[in-house]
């Protein structure tokens, strides 16, 4: 079997507003886990349990993600404000191509 070679450079990463996403992310686990907890007795029964845990484990890792994502935006706009006309992108590569 040939190996496989890409034919074309790969596009950029996208970036968004990753700050609001993860936000958005952790307040839906949060609410989640919220909307179960009257209902605790019945997923007890039921062998379900640990949907409602699974639902504040991904609220308190969202809490996580939203400190890392903060400090990572902080940084790049860091490394972006600090060499505004080196001829570098955020990333610390040349903006020339060969």
């Amino acid at each position: 079997m040939a190996k496989w070679t890409p034919k074309h450079e790969a596009p950029e990463p996208l970036e968004g507003p990753v700050v609001a996403t993860i936000t958005g992310g952790t307040i839906l686990w949060f609410v989640l886990f919220l909307v179960q907890l009257p209902f605790y007795g019945w997923f007890d029964d039921h062998g379900h349990l640990w949907w409602v845990w699974t639902c504040l484990a991904g609220a308190g890792l969202g809490l996580i993600g939203i400190w890392y994502v903060r400090g990572r935006d902080a940084a790049i706009k860091r490394a972006a404000a600090s060499a505004p006309d080196s001829g570098t992108d955020h990333k610390g590569t040349s903006g020339a191509t060969a």
